[in-house]
């Protein structure tokens, strides 16, 4: 029971006060009423969905299987075994197995947080113009002619992934040929990116499993029966999963045939600096295509070359003709990102406009990048020669002829699963093996387990 609502008697003589105590009754007896009502029914009402709180609407959904590459992580973290090794995702450890933060990202957020005026407040829906003004230069070239002539518009995205999306879903709005031509193999995100933005996703030979090397003419002829206009993805160095990158003349070859058939290349750029060590070596196949005046579009992500994986960082340059129709396209960049994700967060962007603007940062950086990349180098030479002093049957020269943080070791699904079972060495199915994963102490394991496979298993 609620208690009788009044005014004290004493303030009672006024009218209002007449009128406010007249209100408080008519209230408090509507209150009665109600009560007596519930307690005639002794329950609330049963809301509409009780009769199904046994059964959810979501009882048709299936367990989807786990990703391909990052449940490689996910059955590795299972394991209780001491002698564990993941090789499966793409992510750079040290010696000691351990993740790195760069110190000249450290140094660079350092700043940031010393910087009393920075704020939170939202970037716009491109992001932060200085990163994309630095981002465009770091791949295309400081003196890059499209850059000087304005006619190159670049947008800050989710990083390689979603700068891929972002680029996706204009051209599945905006051009003409809605079929992208990717490698056979590619990234396993690659056809699922495309086709959910409305592309349609066909394949070119690329890797050949006899040399372990690149199918030149079997990609040659693939593009050349393209039909024009066609969208081909191209990986701007360090091929993944294959760790195969054409030639530079091989890849003037694929200019002149892209060109001469009108094909439109669609560059994802996640390793710059990561495959060889040198920024500039690793952006030629790139800058060949934005030389000519031709159009392209180019992807490029900070989490392997600055350490930013978390961080999510990236960039989608579109060059164009002319400076007039790159902010048409930037214009209508705007239309596809602000219902996707509004706009792009602003660390890791401040974090990589920091490093790129200032000389000495930037001198750390490279440094920095290029003992990466040599410490994977030499994991590829310490594991062919470990194989070779095993007499593991089989030519395993492809290892240090191929570039970046993945081999394609040419190991079967059956002997990647023996592998797993018998020696805890967890990899994609289709032999891929990441090199960043390796150090001087695994190498022997990992080698004693390769030859057992390869001898024992079919």
């Amino acid at each position: 029971m609620r208690p009788e609502l009044t005014l004290p008697t004493g303030h009672a003589s006024s009218p209002t006060d007449r009128r406010l105590n007249a209100l408080l009754r008519h209230l408090s007896s509507s209150s009665s009423s109600s009560s007596s009502a519930m307690d005639t029914n002794n329950s609330i009402s049963p809301s509409p969905t009780s009769a199904f709180q046994h059964d959810s609407v979501f009882s048709h959904v299936v367990q989807a299987p786990e990703d391909p590459i990052l449940g490689v992580t996910v059955a590795y973290n299972k394991d209780p075994s001491p002698v564990k090794l993941n090789l499966g995702v793409g992510a750079y450890r040290t010696e000691e197995g351990k993740p790195l933060v760069l110190n000249v990202v450290r140094k660079a957020e350092q700043q940031l947080v010393n910087d009393r005026a920075r704020v939170k407040e939202y970037l716009p829906i491109i992001g932060l113009a200085e990163f994309n003004k630095l981002s465009a230069k770091l791949i295309f070239g400081a003196d890059s002619p499209a850059i000087q002539e304005n006619r190159v518009t670049t947008v800050q995205c989710l990083s390689g992934t979603g700068s891929l999306r972002v680029g996706a879903e204009f051209l599945a709005k905006h051009y003409h040929q809605r079929t992208i031509y990717v490698p056979l193999p590619t990234w396993g995100n690659h056809p699922k990116v495309f086709t959910l933005a409305g592309l349609s996703v066909k394949t070119y030979r690329y890797y050949d499993p006899a040399t372990r090397g690149l199918n030149f003419q079997g990609l040659l002829e693939d593009l050349g029966s393209a039909p024009a206009g066609a969208i081909v993805l191209l990986h701007a160095c360090a091929h993944n999963p294959t760790g195969v990158d054409p030639t530079l003349q091989q890849w003037e070859q694929i200019r002149q045939l892209m060109r001469s058939k009108k094909l439109l290349p669609f560059f994802d750029s996640a390793y710059q600096g990561f495959a060889s060590g040198s920024l500039d070596a690793d952006a030629q196949s790139v800058r060949m295509f934005v030389a000519d005046g031709g159009e392209c579009l180019a992807a490029q992500s900070y989490a392997k070359n600055m350490g930013l994986y978390g961080e999510r960082v990236g960039a989608l340059s579109i060059v164009c003709k002319t400076a007039d129709v790159a902010g048409k396209v930037e214009s209508q960049l705007k239309l596809v990102i602000r219902p996707m994700y509004s706009n792009p967060p602003i660390h890791g962007a401040s974090i990589v406009a920091a490093i790129l603007r200032d000389r000495n940062l930037y001198s750390e950086w490279t440094i920095e990048l290029k003992a990466m990349a040599d410490r994977i180098i030499s994991m590829r030479h310490q594991l062919c020669d470990a194989l070779r002093a095993r007499g593991t049957p089989g030519d395993w020269s492809h290892i240090i002829k191929q570039i970046g943080m993945f081999t394609f070791t040419g190991l079967n699904s059956k002997q990647v699963t023996f592998m797993t079972k018998e020696y805890h060495i967890y990899m994609t199915s289709d032999g891929r093996i990441s090199m960043a994963g390796l150090s001087s102490k695994t190498v022997p394991h990992l080698a004693d387990a390769i030859h057992a496979a390869v001898t024992r298993v079919v």
